[in-house]
């Protein structure tokens, strides 16, 4: 009987986390993979604070169930009453079942707080995992147990977390016909031509891992928006995977098209100030509400890349905000307000138009309307300056957007970590209000005093088996759920817990792991934009090298707009010799970026344009300084490919073999970025290579000729 329980144990896991073959990274970092050693510590049972427990803490439940069939080798039996190594479990709502003694005090935690402690029974010692609402305690859970399948001790521990972030979500660029703009592991995952009648169990396998690192939204279709998914046909799709990720924390957004009013309610404009499109607005609400009552909001991409906006009347950002703001209010929604933009006519700078458009509306947007801004000024480059938006708007809640998914560093086959660049944007100083007034301090409220905080990542995932196209991928899917939390966090310290949750607790391999991730993002920085140059990539799809394109319908739409190299000298002149973009930061910064000899030299050539044969701080000349940074780029590249080789036999064959050949990839394109750019380089300044390095494989023309038509992720 026994054995015949284990099965269904195991057949109960297989149907919640399937898997088409042994490692074919389906699980994530959910894994809960048996320790050579053993389980470090097993509960004797589980207990509940209360009798009916509601849907999230029955998931809780079945994590544990999920869990301990794989670390243990069979689930733990539940119980009513706690004792001697109990695993007790209890929220603000599911707690009178409990002794008095035993009943945490949960108030203090914030609504998604958790924590997890020692606690005597008088039966003996249990561990608590106690949260204020249910998503806590489920968050709690999740800790508790990849903390396990890491090997650590947890008996005697005591945890205390609360997010730093209120909102944190993920953005799907994923279009209505399942293409997913800048994806790079296939289609789509949502199947709108089968919902809401078939409802695919991959949703509620997303759901667990995004509740697992405390992702609560997850905001459904492109920012390049379809009215479309505003029609009641597809509300009623959006509303069944609301009602799948409800159990787990999460809530739904939707991507609203400015220009909806017209497109699908008739009318002959979408003026933000119209009453009629008050009022067809605030209709479409309280119908998206009435099925969905757990409705997110908005997020909203306007007048930015040809989308319809409120400056199509000559209204201000705030003017179409708060518009749609008022529409969510009464049901409790928000909207989420992007601040990329670009105008329809030529800027002086690019990297200005947002601080110029928004600053000027600080403390005119609604309460319940957040500015969403990408990390840097320009558009997720592997290396720009912090967006100098952070902290110039003190009466607006600014919520930072990120990019999981690697637009411009090399898609899913090049390894780059981008937990170290995340890590460089947060604990950027922007000395807005004194020393240590850091970008994580902006978007988590502590310089604002803002309740509503936010992070945003634009996804990676899709069909493929492994979510990410690459198992490395995963860790920035992870990644960014764990600074949204919180913004503090280690990159280092969050690159050793994935890697030890998703291939191996061995201490020597992780080693290996932590340092290929550590290093990744900079390897990619080098071979493709050292120096500080920047949006070198190819035209429309984004992939490979091509600075020499010059001739688009626009200047800032091309590579050359952002280098300016002539025979003569290099560089985006950003001092107030120039477009003076940098007088858009606090004095300090402005200070040191304006002048040359205190600009880092990663950023040299964003603030400044210099001669070729500009004495670097290394003693080199520029020049020589650009090609050493290329060919170092291209020798990590190399040590990555080689340092997974060491891991053969300690990975499984499957992944190990499909990292191999990606890294392979990644080595034959890094030559590939340094030979095409230096090729292209030569053929301005007219300067021979530096002594000892190695000339391009080919001669420029052939670079040029190179075609990717049918890249993937492009736009449309």
């Amino acid at each position: 009987m026994r054995k015949q329980a284990l099965i269904l144990v195991a057949l109960a896991a297989a149907v919640l986390m399937p898997s088409a073959t042994a490692e074919d990274g389906y699980k994530l970092w959910l894994r809960y993979d048996a320790l050579e050693a053993g389980i470090p510590y097993l509960p004797a049972d589980v207990v509940t604070g209360c009798t009916t427990p509601s849907a999230t803490i029955r998931k809780s439940l079945d994590e544990l169930d999920i869990a301990f069939a794989s670390l243990a080798g069979e689930k733990l039996p539940q119980s009513r009453t706690a004792g001697e190594g109990s695993l007790i479990l209890a929220s603000r709502k599911c707690l009178d079942g409990l002794p008095q003694g035993l009943r945490p005090d949960v108030a203090g935690l914030g609504q998604d707080g958790y924590v997890i402690e020692s606690v005597e029974t008088g039966a003996g010692r249990a561990l608590l995992i106690a949260g204020q609402s249910d998503a806590g305690l489920m968050y709690g859970v999740f800790d508790f147990l990849m903390r396990l399948s890491r090997s650590k001790d947890v008996r005697g521990l005591s945890v205390e977390q609360t997010p730093a972030v209120k909102l944190r979500l993920l953005n799907h660029w994923d279009n209505l016909d399942r293409h997913v703009e800048r994806g790079y592991a296939g289609q789509s995952i949502w199947n709108w031509h089968l919902l809401p009648g078939y409802v695919d169990p991959r949703y509620e396998d997303y759901a667990r891992a995004n509740a697992s690192i405390g992702i609560n939204g997850v905001s459904l279709t492109n920012v390049n928006a379809d009215a479309t998914v505003l029609t009641p046909q597809y509300i009623e799709k959006v509303a069944a995977l609301a009602d799948v990720f409800r159990p787990y924390g999460i809530q739904v957004y939707l991507t609203a098209r400015f220009s909806a009013p017209m497109e699908l309610g008739g009318l002959d404009t979408a003026d933000p100030l119209d009453d009629d499109v008050h009022q067809w607005w605030r209709a479409k609400a309280d119908e998206i509400y009435t099925e969905i009552p757990d409705f997110g909001g908005f997020l909203v991409k306007a007048n930015s890349e040809g989308q319809p906006g409120p400056q199509d009347y000559s209204r201000s950002h705030a003017v179409g905000a708060n518009m749609l703001a008022d529409a969510l209010a009464p049901h409790g929604g928000v909207v989420m307000w992007r601040a990329f933009v670009y105008s329809a006519e030529e800027p002086e700078d690019r990297v200005k138009q947002a601080y110029t458009e928004f600053k000027p509306l600080d403390g005119a947007f609604r309460d319940n309307v957040i500015v969403q801004v990408k990390n840097g000024p320009l558009d997720f480059q592997p290396r720009e300056p912090f967006h100098p938006l952070f902290g110039a708007m003190e009466e607006t809640p600014l919520a930072l957007e990120l990019q999981i998914t690697k637009e411009y560093l090399g898609f899913s086959t090049h390894l780059a970590y981008l937990g170290t660049l995340w890590e460089e944007v947060l604990a950027a100083d922007t000395y807005v209000d004194g020393t240590g007034s850091t970008v994580a301090d902006v978007i988590d409220g502590a310089f604002t005093g803002e309740s509503l905080t936010a992070m945003a990542g634009v996804s990676n995932v899709g069909v493929d088996r492994n979510w990410t196209g690459s198992h490395f991928d995963q860790a920035n899917w992870y990644a960014f759920g764990r600074f949204a939390w919180d913004p503090d966090v280690s990159a280092e310290a969050i690159a050793g817990d994935w890697a030890a949750l998703t291939f191996t607790t061995d201490p020597d391999a992780l080693d290996v792991i932590v340092d290929m991730m550590m290093q990744s993002r900079e390897a990619v920085v080098n071979y493709m934009t050292p120096l500080g140059l920047t949006h070198l990539m190819g035209t429309g799809h984004h992939y490979g090298p091509a600075p020499w394109v010059d001739d688009l319908g626009r200047a800032d739409w091309t590579p050359y707009y952002y280098h300016r190299a002539t025979e003569d000298a290099i560089g985006f002149d950003r001092t107030e010799t120039g477009s003076n973009a940098v007088a858009r930061y606090a004095e300090p910064l402005m200070r040191r970026w304006s002048d040359v000899d205190t600009t880092p030299d990663e950023l040299l050539l964003w603030f400044h344009r210099l001669p070729w044969d500009y004495e670097m701080k290394s003693g080199r000349s520029l020049w020589e300084e650009l090609v050493r940074h290329y060919d170092l780029g291209v020798q990590q590249a190399v040590d990555l490919a080689e340092q997974w080789q060491r891991l053969e036999g300690q990975i499984d064959p499957e992944r190990f073999a499909q990292t191999a050949a990606y890294l392979d990839i990644q080595k034959r394109e890094a030559r590939w970025w340094r030979d095409a750019s230096i090729a292209y380089w030569q053929s301005v300044n007219g300067l021979a290579l530096p002594e000892g390095a190695e000339p391009p494989a080919h001669d420029l023309d052939y670079y040029k000729r190179l075609e990717f038509p049918n890249a993937p992720g492009q736009g449309g």
